[in-house]
């Protein structure tokens, strides 16, 4: 199959970044209050301060934005639907986790659900290194990010039972 022309890479790579920053945005919506609500609560020694969030979140969905769309370039979506669809899916409950665990204060089930995505985000780094190393690599910071996060909310929310119950 031939590559894609530059005028299809330049949209493909403009469509995976407005969608991964379209994920980014819906959970965004339910992180409106995270400043005040995180700050309130009792938090391990360990964790990072709040700001760190957003800049990291930022960098992290660009390079999944990258990293699909290198999978995408190698052969379509139709080549590689697996692998994509696999990304897109994975993104559903990494918008889920900041509903849960800000919108609606529900620690385990926020937990849960960021065990849920990392194992998505595994089998999708997995998926991406087969068709192209480069895209699997960017995507081993997200999952690393979010081992940390699991742990994170997994001590935030035994941390707090009142209020994460």
């Amino acid at each position: 199959m031939n590559a894609p022309t530059k005028q299809k890479q330049v949209i493909g790579l403009i469509g995976w970044i407005l969608l991964s920053f379209a994920a980014s945005a819906a959970g965004a919506i339910a992180s409106i209050q995270a400043k005040t609500f995180y700050g309130k609560l009792t938090q391990p020694e360990w964790a990072p301060p709040g700001w760190l969030f957003g800049p990291v979140w930022s960098a992290l969905f660009l390079m999944m934005a990258i990293a699909a769309w290198l999978v995408w370039r190698d052969g379509s979506f139709s080549k590689h639907r697996g692998a994509l669809t696999l990304f897109i899916l994975q993104l559903i409950p990494n918008v889920l986790w900041s509903w849960l665990f800000f919108a609606w204060n529900r620690g385990a089930m926020a937990f849960a659900d960021i065990i849920l995505l990392w194992i998505m985000i595994a089998a999708t780094v997995i998926s991406f290194w087969r068709i192209n190393r480069i895209a699997g690599a960017l995507l081993m910071p997200y999952l690393l990010w979010v081992s940390f996060a699991a742990f994170l909310n997994y001590s935030v929310w035994q941390l707090n039972p009142a209020i994460l119950g």
